[in-house]
């Protein structure tokens, strides 16, 4: 015997696969490191200049995430996927991204595109209304083609709305480039890399296909940007060398982070003595526990460019990893130094100071950590080694205060929650420390009150 079909049944399926779609996918991991981050930031500030937006409000978050995308998502950040810097040969290619990335942040398209979504799902909802009442009346066959004409055109009303929204952010990736005075070169290059790979994964580039994709066709779009970037000042400016190296650089120590050893070896042979050579193949032995061979290629960084801020950090990191803490602390002060104190440089020098379980750096590290979450609050890692300081001079109220910071990053409300209250019970009545208690339980108790309602 088959089984019997149930109409009914197949509506209910759709509209449950409606209602879970409404609920985003799980975030992907972050990757914080100084020097990228850096360099990121540097490689958008004339963009964003360009575009009139505050200099400084816009930032650019790095995803652990090997496809080659980039996105955002309400706010003024831009999210960047590690495999698209993988794929990018020069920083004009990463800065033609972000240009492009920039005008869906200046046009809102993140807030426009959550209408758009809702009016797509209100369409597949009605048909499903629809349908649902024809099958209960009987005509089942009836009320699935109302079904599969509502999403029909639920689709292709999302589709085409997210195909303008793309057209018209190239034309505004445009706009800043030429406002910022940097080649066009590198979006034609890029967008030449993203054809090359549709054609090999078997993306029909044919006219009829647009309508089918959330973007135009990047031949398409290839034709319409040469046409306008080929005319502008702009299109013979040359590259900036400095930054070109420093993106190389970064580009090499991102690869000798991820990749497994032997692919970072093969790609980076020892053969190779450049700067970025060394940097990823530090990174590869680090990862395989060959110490002595991670420290010599640091060494040799370091003997090139003695003030090198980021190869210092990697001498410390490397050292402090490897469970010698005690040699870590001079570079490591060193590179704090330099960076004016950077919030993740300074995190992990309290970090080392901690480690060393000498009680006479405690003061030390509780001063570079609270200095590291006041510019970053964003810092688990950091507020868990500050709360580590704070228990160890038997100061609890702050060290659960620390705790509760870590933990509603780390989205365990009702840890969280339970922290931030007992700190603020026992914390000066009105002091700084007291205040931001409350604004984490404020937090925790809203973010629990938001799972509550979505169960």
């Amino acid at each position: 015997m088959r089984p019997r079909n149930n109409p009914l049944a197949y509506c209910l399926a759709i509209l449950a696969s409606l209602l879970f779609a409404a609920h985003p996918a799980s975030a992907q991991s972050i990757l914080r490191d100084a020097e990228t981050e850096q360099l990121l930031k540097d490689m958008l500030a004339p963009i964003v200049e360009a575009s009139e937006l505050e200099p400084g409000n816009v930032e650019v978050v790095l995803i652990n995430d090997g496809s080659i995308n980039a996105f955002v998502a309400g706010g003024q950040a831009i999210y960047v996927h590690s495999g698209l810097i993988g794929a990018a040969d020069t920083a004009g290619e990463v800065q033609g991204v972000l240009a492009h990335e920039l005008g869906h942040i200046t046009a809102g398209h993140a807030v426009r595109l959550e209408e758009r979504t809702k009016a797509a799902n209100g369409i597949s909802i009605l048909s499903l209304l629809l349908g649902v009442g024809a099958v209960l009346a009987g005509a089942g066959d009836a009320g699935l083609g109302i079904l599969a004409a509502g999403q029909q055109a639920a689709l292709g009303s999302f589709l085409s709305f997210n195909r303008d929204q793309e057209a018209a952010t190239d034309l505004a990736g445009v706009r800043y480039l030429s406002g910022a005075g940097i080649s066009g070169k590198g979006m034609i290059a890029f967008f030449e890399k993203l054809r090359g790979n549709e054609i090999r994964s078997g993306y029909s580039q044919a006219d009829e296909a647009a309508y089918s994709r959330t973007h135009p066709l990047t031949g398409d779009r290839i034709q319409v940007l040469r046409g306008l970037l080929d005319k502008d000042p702009a299109w013979n400016a040359p590259p900036d060398p400095d930054l070109q190296e420093r993106f190389v650089r970064a580009k090499a120590k991102l690869y000798g982070f991820l990749s497994e050893p032997p692919r970072t070896l093969a790609a980076y042979p020892p053969s190779d003595t450049a700067v970025p050579a060394r940097y990823a193949r530090a990174y590869a032995y680090h990862k395989d526990a060959r110490i002595d061979l991670a420290i010599a290629e640091t060494d040799a960084l370091l003997a090139a460019e003695p003030d090198n801020p980021w190869f210092l950090e990697l001498k410390g990191q490397v050292l402090l990893e490897s469970g010698r803490p005690g040699e870590v602390l001079d570079p490591l002060r060193r590179a704090t130094d330099l960076t004016l104190a950077h919030p993740l440089i300074a995190g992990l020098l309290g970090h080392a100071l901690i480690a060393t379980e000498d009680p006479a750096n405690f003061a030390e590290a509780e001063s570079v950590l609270r200095a590291s979450v006041q510019k970053d609050r964003y810092n688990p890692f950091a507020w868990y080694q500050l709360g580590v300081v704070y228990e160890a001079r038997g100061d609890i109220p702050r060290a659960r205060l620390a705790s509760a910071e870590q933990q509603v990053m780390n989205r365990l409300y009702p840890e969280a929650l339970a922290n931030a209250v007992a700190a603020e019970a026992n914390l000066p009545y009105g002091s700084p420390d007291w205040i931001r208690a409350q604004d984490v339980a404020l937090e925790a108790r809203a973010e629990l009150e938001r799972v509550k309602k979505r169960r």
